[in-house]
Parts: structure tokens; C-alpha cells; sequence
């Protein structure tokens, strides 16, 4: 799959202020990493942590929350991960999937999914 960017907004749980962030496509991530400053200032804290696996094979703690993300006009409930501060945001699976939405590799966009029961 080929490298992309996409503006996204993240927002606290009551999706009252929202910030956007230009997140990179990362359907190997299971969730939406976002840096710490950028929660801290929608008054987003950490829940709990949880122990995860880096692409170069090490573990590694991170802070976790629940909170509202926004794209193309959609908005979900969704799970971040409080990242270092200079790392870029991340926009993981579990974010996509709760936005209904897929990624096209060959045009390297997001795409509305159609839902399954």
C-alpha cells in the first residue's frame, strides 16, 4: 500500500472542540495514535495503558482514551493512543472502521465501506 495523508479532527468525548491533525494511513495499526500535547489541550487523559507491539518488533507502553474523531463529515466514538510529542499522528484501523470508511490503495484515498450483518 502506498504512503498517504489525511486531515483528520480529533475531539473530547462531549465532541465540543475538536483539533485537526494530519494523520498518516496506517491500516497496520489497530488504533489512532495522536500526540499527547494535542489531547492534553482537549482536555482528553489517559484511561488506561496497554503494552504494544512496534513495527520493528519491540513492545512498548502507551496511554490509551476513548474520544470523537471527525472526517468527511462523519463523526465516531473512537480510541486513541496518547503519542510522543513530534511523532506523527497515525490514523489506525479501528478508527477507519468505526467512520465507515476503507482505504483505496491504488488511488491512495479513503472510500465509504459498506457495512455487514
Amino acid at each position: 500500500m502506498g504512503v498517504f495523508r489525511v486531515p483528520i479532527e480529533i475531539g473530547d468525548l462531549q465532541a465540543s472542540k475538536f483539533e485537526t491533525v494530519e494523520a498518516l494511513v496506517d491500516t497496520g495499526a489497530t488504533y489512532t495514535m495522536i500526540p499527547r500535547s494535542i489531547l492534553a489541550r482537549l482536555g482528553i487523559s489517559p484511561v488506561r495503558r496497554r503494552t504494544f507491539a512496534l513495527a520493528d518488533g519491540r513492545e512498548r507502553e502507551f496511554d490509551m482514551a476513548e474520544t470523537r474523531a471527525r472526517l468527511n463529515g462523519a463523526t465516531a466514538a473512537t480510541i486513541v493512543i496518547f503519542g510522543e510529542d513530534g511523532v506523527a499522528p497515525l490514523l489506525g484501523a479501528y478508527t477507519l472502521e468505526g467512520l465507515g470508511l476503507a482505504v483505496d490503495s491504488s488511488g491512495q484515498r479513503l472510500v465509504e465501506l459498506t457495512g455487514h450483518l
